[in-house]
């Protein structure tokens, strides 16, 4: 296990991600046409039409990957700077599985407005918003409110991504066991976004018996 711990911390020294330049740069000329004055064409454009920021900049194939760090894994809340290992994993996988760039964005405030106010100012900067590590209940308040009032997507992936993944493993299963949806019992150890989100999910596939269990018990009305 001492093993494994040096070589995870030799792995992400340094960090994992870094900037890929997509043109080239290398002469006078494109030097001029990557910045000054050639760049105040595509600027005009968009000043024109804001949606040819998709087309002439890199929007649309970028992630925001936004945390506090309150509930980071399975390590709780260890801030936002201490997280930061996991959300540049994040923007590893966006890159690795689905070649969507994907930037790390740590956070030092907590508030549901704060949070909200952050992403509502660098909205503009990325073509969608992915929510990551942000403890319950106020995680479901930020994602709500950021969905009304943001003009991109915003997925907090604690609650969809592994209701999403949970779902796919529990209807592989039940076809395998020859079970019908309607009869099976679900136990949901946890009642964090991840637990309640993949709770949603399983009744809108029609699991009808689901128990919940929190760190005092089963919950109950």
């Amino acid at each position: 296990m001492e093993q494994f711990r040096q070589e995870c911390l030799a792995y992400h020294e340094k960090g994992k991600t870094a900037t890929l330049i997509t043109k080239p740069c290398k002469t006078q000329k494109e030097l001029s046409m990557a910045y000054t004055p050639g760049v105040a064409y595509p600027c005009l454009e968009i000043e024109k039409d804001p949606k040819l920021a998709y087309k002439y900049t890199n929007k649309g194939n970028t992630v925001a990957v936004i945390s506090d760090g309150t509930a980071v894994l399975g390590l709780g809340n260890i801030g936002g700077l201490a997280g930061k290992p996991v959300m540049e994993g994040k923007a590893v996988l966006f890159k690795t599985f689905a070649n969507v760039d994907a930037v790390d964005v740590m956070l030092n405030v907590h508030e549901v407005d704060e949070i909200v106010n952050v992403c509502s100012a660098i909205s503009d900067t990325y073509g969608g918003i992915n929510l990551e590590d942000i403890a319950a209940p106020k995680c479901f308040e930020i994602e709500r409110i950021l969905q009304e009032k943001l003009d991109i997507p915003v997925f907090h992936d604690d609650q969809h991504g592994t209701a999403i993944i949970t779902s796919a493993g529990l209807l592989n299963a039940i076809e395998l066991a020859g079970k019908d949806i309607g009869d099976i019992k679900v136990v949901v150890i946890g009642a964090g976004a991840a637990g309640i989100a993949s709770a949603k999910m399983y009744r809108q596939l029609g699991v009808k018996h689901i128990v919940m269990i929190d760190s005092k018990g089963v919950i109950h009305s």
